[in-house]
Formats: structure tokens, C-alpha cells, sequence
């Protein structure tokens, strides 16, 4: 099979697609034959060498797929060779068959294209646990996304608004606002131009909102708690813009704050079947009405990996970048 490796730390152009041994499953595995890759910010963190993998797994990036199963281990249940199935994956998603613990993967909605597939699962969980799970996000509450226009932001917002909450979204140009205002987002401005805390604090009459998802980390900690109410909830999902830095303590006392941090790709095979089944139970169904929707910038041919990682990290895409297999 056909797999994309990083043989270096470096940019898009290190990426390298070499031949190796189509894996056999394990006794709880479905191997699946790939036609759809997601692309996260995860990879692009993982070829740079920033990201090193947890203990005991490969180095192949790639962390969700779509496609179809071609074996099944002897105690994997609930799939049939031949089903179509989006999964989750710690790693090598980025090739042409892929390992899969039957716990991960769940059936791809009926009249999807294996993109769309390719673009749900690691979103929406990370979405689902972090502003539902972490951040107890309820009806009539506020929400201030970070990254609004990536992949988990696309996904939080339909889920935020889908359970009647209101979302402040934050986007830097002005052809990723006008999108989000046209999904649902209630306030929307350009992080480039305008001070999110100001207009936060303005939009809602002084108040601040009850969550904050943010994926920048530390340039940002300070004012995130600035606009969050008595008892808000700022959840940590990446640092993009750095990790280390000074930090008042002082205001989380006064509000009587949670700062709480999330990763998936770490966490233990029980706790993410466990994620995954929660997904399975409230929102796969909602997709597969079309409630809410993958949201997708652009499928390009597996060969074209160092152009698609180009893409995200110039952060033109609004959505998902995916990778696709013939």
C-alpha cells in the first residue's frame, strides 16, 4: 500500500509516499481501505515535530478517515466487510489501508461522498467534548469561538446553535464571517481588525459569554478571561500562537473560573470509545438527517499532500481540507 511518511521535521515538501505492507487486523480491528483522509492542525504540528506521538503507536500522520471495511479481527462486532464507515484513528490515516479499533468507527451516513466522511469525526468529537463535556455549554448561553472557520469551529457552532445557545465567532477575513453568519453564528468579527474583548463585551451588554473554545493558547489567556462571565469556562484546545507565557491568576478567583485543556489523541482506548459512542448516540444522527453538516473547503488527490497542508497552514480553508483515494 501506498503511505504518506515524514521522514524529516519540516515544511509541506517533506512529505514523502513510500511503499509498505498492507497491515492485517487485530482481534477488535476493521482494516479499511482509505478514500477519504481529514487533514488537522495535528499534522501539520506532527511534520514540523511538534507533536510527537504518544508511546507505543507509529509515525504515519492522519487522524480520521473514511471508507470501507476490507477485513474484520475475530472479535471486532457490529460491521460487515463492504460497510462504508467513518473512524478514528491515533495515526496512519494517511495511507491507503488503515487500522481501526472496531470502537472507533461508526457507519457513514446513507448519500455521502467519502470527503464528507473524512470530515466529521475528529471535529465533532473535539467539539462535543470540549464546549458540551468540558465547557457544559447550555440553551441560552454564550459561546465565543476561536478559529471559528476551522474544522472544530465549523462543527461547534451548528452543534452551539443546534442546542439554542448564542455564538460570538472570531474569523480573519471577511469571506470566512459572511459564512459564519450564514450558518447561524450571532456576532461575528474579523480578530485582525477588531478587539474581541471589547466587542464581546459590547454584543453582550457588558455580561461576557458563560465558554470560551480557544485553539491559540497563551497570547490570548488574560483577554479570554476578560470576557467571560462568573463562572465561565475557557477550554485549551491547541496553542497555535504559544503555549508559554505570564499569566494573572488573580481574576480567576474573583469569577470563580475553570480553565480546563483537551486532546484526543492521547487519551486511552476506553475513554475514546466511550467519546465515540456519545457522538454516535446525539449528533451521527443529526448529521445523517442533514440537521447539521461536514463542512468541507476542499478534496485533493492523496498525491497532492504537500498542497494541501499548504493550504492549511496558510489558513485559507474554511472547513476541511481532505485527501482523497481513487
Amino acid at each position: 500500500m501506498r503511505v504518506i511518511t515524514i521522514p524529516k521535521p519540516g515544511g509541506p515538501e517533506v512529505f514523502t509516499i513510500v511503499k509498505m505492507p498492507t497491515p492485517k487486523p487485530g482481534p477488535e480491528q476493521l482494516l479499511v481501505r482509505v478514500l477519504g483522509i481529514g487533514l488537522n492542525r495535528a499534522d501539520s504540528a506532527q511534520r514540523q515535530g511538534r507533536y510527537p506521538m504518544p508511546p507505543g503507536i507509529g509515525n504515519i500522520p492522519g487522524l480520521e478517515i473514511s471508507g470501507e471495511v476490507e477485513a474484520l479481527g475475530p472479535k471486532a462486532k457490529g460491521f460487515r466487510k463492504g460497510d462504508k464507515v467513518i473512524a478514528l484513528v491515533a495515526e496512519g490515516g494517511y495511507a491507503e489501508y488503515c487500522l481501526v479499533d472496531h470502537g472507533l468507527a461508526v457507519p457513514m451516513p446513507k448519500g455521502w461522498s467519502f470527503a464528507d466522511g473524512a470530515a466529521v469525526i475528529e471535529v465533532f468529537l473535539t467539539a462535543q467534548e470540549t464546549v458540551f463535556g468540558l465547557g457544559e455549554l447550555k440553551k441560552g448561553q454564550g459561546l465565543l469561538l476561536h478559529a471559528a472557520a476551522s474544522g472544530v469551529g465549523t462543527a461547534a457552532l451548528q452543534m452551539a446553535k443546534h442546542e439554542g445557545a448564542t455564538v460570538y465567532a472570531l474569523a480573519g477575513s471577511q469571506q470566512k464571517l459572511d459564512k459564519l453568519r450564514a450558518m447561524g453564528a450571532d456576532f461575528v468579527w474579523n480578530y485582525k481588525i477588531y478587539d474581541f474583548v471589547e466587542e464581546v463585551l459590547r454584543a453582550s451588554k457588558g455580561e461576557g459569554v458563560d465558554v470560551v473554545e480557544d485553539f491559540t493558547g497563551v497570547p490570548n489567556m488574560m483577554r479570554n478571561i476578560a470576557v467571560l462571565k462568573v463562572a465561565g469556562r475557557l477550554v485549551l484546545v491547541g496553542g497555535l500562537l504559544g503555549s508559554t507565557g505570564p499569566f494573572n491568576i488573580m481574576p480567576m478567583f474573583r469569577k470563580r473560573l475553570k480553565i480546563l485543556g483537551f486532546t484526543l489523541r492521547a487519551q486511552s482506548l476506553a475513554n475514546k470509545r466511550a467519546i465515540v459512542q456519545r457522538f454516535r448516540d446525539k449528533w451521527l444522527p443529526l448529521l445523517a438527517k442533514g440537521t447539521i453538516k461536514p463542512v468541507v473547503h476542499a478534496a485533493l488527490p492523496f498525491a497532492d499532500v504537500a498542497k494541501a497542508h499548504a493550504m492549511m497552514d496558510a489558513d485559507e480553508n474554511f472547513g476541511k481540507i481532505i485527501l482523497t483515494i481513487d
